[in-house]
């Protein structure tokens, strides 16, 4: 393999390209990350203190989305959806998948909350409301945190299913650099496996850095469970 591979691959026009990929990937990523906490946390909250109503359709809502593949949602909303663009319809299914299973993640952090606290707070004087956002909320997240980013790291990944549907992110648009390259020179293995292999790389480095992350903090929360005085 010729330094000429490289040449032809990472050239001014093409990094541009793929950078803007890179781009829309991260803040596809951002924003349902975003959406899928706000969302999950309501629906954990409804299926954990909601009313008996509402408590049943969040449970329907996070089974059903979490017992079938994340694919079928973004076809459904792809191809189904009369409103929006392709990239909106499909962060419209990453959000509502996702979203499921934040709101798992945030009704086990509710649910590792002593329940004396609840007692404590109403003999305070806190109504149900404040006791969740001043106390219960705070805590939840702070258990949760490990968990949360590595469903972020997940997320991030699963942006790559867009490109079956020409959504120009990271990974159409890596892909997509083959038959850009094909114009002007001729394609070759090389071409393909050092394509593939920085594709690999960059997935590698952003969620290689989460997991860094996800590992500081469970170890941080650790120690603070071992020394709750400090």
């Amino acid at each position: 393999m010729n330094t000429q591979v490289f040449a032809d691959i990472f050239t001014p026009p093409n990094v541009r390209y793929i950078l803007i990929g890179l781009r829309t990937t991260l803040l596809i990523s951002l924003a349902t990350v975003a959406a899928s906490v706000a969302l999950g946390s309501v629906l954990a909250l409804c299926r954990n203190y909601g009313r008996r109503f509402f408590s049943r359709i969040a449970s329907i809502y996070i089974e059903v989305f979490r017992s079938t593949p994340l694919l079928l949602w973004i076809l459904i909303c792809v191809f189904m959806l009369p409103f929006g663009t392709y990239l909106f319809r499909g962060g419209l299914a990453l959000t509502l998948y996702t979203s499921s299973v934040i709101a798992e993640i945030v009704r086990g952090g509710l649910n590792s909350i002593d329940k004396g606290q609840f007692e404590a707070a109403r003999s305070q004087g806190f109504s149900f409301l404040q006791t969740l956002r001043y106390i219960v909320l705070p805590q939840c997240f702070m258990r949760i945190v490990p968990s949360l980013m590595s469903q972020i790291i997940t997320t991030v990944k699963d942006t790559s299913f867009f490109a079956q549907f020409a959504i120009a992110e990271f990974f159409f648009n890596s892909k997509n650099l083959m038959g850009i390259l094909s114009k002007n020179t001729v394609v070759s293995s090389a071409h393909i496996f050092v394509l593939y292999c920085f594709i690999a790389l960059v997935y590698f480095v952003i969620n290689f850095s989460l997991s860094c992350i996800v590992r500081k903090l469970a170890k941080n929360e650790q120690g603070l469970s071992l020394h709750p005085e400090q």
